[in-house]
């Protein structure tokens, strides 16, 4: 294949990677919600793998697309955030600690799931397309890096809500304003986030997918 067409085809598949796995991120999300008793999500209609109900026009499309544009090593993307009730669940402190980790371990499930299927096809000994196994890596490096990226503890990052459950309560007013800053807290602390854990990340992200593939890493177009 043509180097040219080969990475626009590999970069089309890595934004549709990023949509997909945020899409199945947020599922689970409401998933775990309804599992726990709690039924916004649902009644919301974002139990649905239909895009459309979880698109962020930013988020989803605008900046993973800027990040390719501007050759970044690093791909990320996200999806409407899932409500969700915590009042519902027994629980509402660590309630919201599942409901926050079943995101995150849907990606690395993906990412699981994609290696091994990969493994199983060579060990077959089947003839594969060259890209092939370039894809099925970046589709498991995207969901490691997502999952990782997720369990950051900053608001609105997943990785928050186990904060919370320990947060000691002297912080929680703190705690409190960035829930109420949402994504703008986000906004503010994305250099801080791209600058020194994204880097760290990627090479934790990078260093597990080799393994999980169980071999060397494949040779980019």
């Amino acid at each position: 294949m043509d180097p040219i067409l080969g990475g626009l085809f590999t970069n089309g598949f890595s934004l549709v990677v990023i949509l997909f796995s945020a899409i199945l991120h947020e599922v689970a999300h409401g998933a775990m919600a309804l599992r726990l008793g709690d039924p916004t999500a649902k009644y919301a209609g974002r139990l649905t793998l239909n895009p459309l109900k979880h698109l962020d026009p930013f988020g989803s499309v605008l900046l993973p697309l800027l990040l390719i544009l501007a050759r970044s090593p690093i791909l990320f993307g996200y999806a409407l955030p899932v409500p969700y009730n915590p009042y519902y669940f027994k629980n509402p402190k660590w309630g919201s600690v599942w409901v926050g980790l079943a995101g995150p371990l849907t990606n690395i499930l993906i990412a699981v799931v994609c290696a091994v299927g990969l493994r199983i096809l060579l060990g077959l000994g089947l003839t594969l397309p060259p890209l092939f196994p370039l894809l099925i890596f970046y589709a498991v490096l995207l969901n490691l890096f997502l999952a990782l990226f997720n369990l950051i503890p900053i608001p609105p990052l997943d990785g928050s809500k186990l904060l919370l459950a320990i947060f000691p309560e002297p912080l929680r007013a703190l705690q409190d304003f960035l829930n109420r800053l949402g994504v703008f807290a986000l906004a503010l602390l994305f250099p801080i986030l791209i600058l020194v854990f994204a880097p760290i990340l990627s090479r934790i992200a990078i260093t597990v997918a080799v393994w999980l593939i169980g071999g060397p890493l494949p040779t980019p177009l």
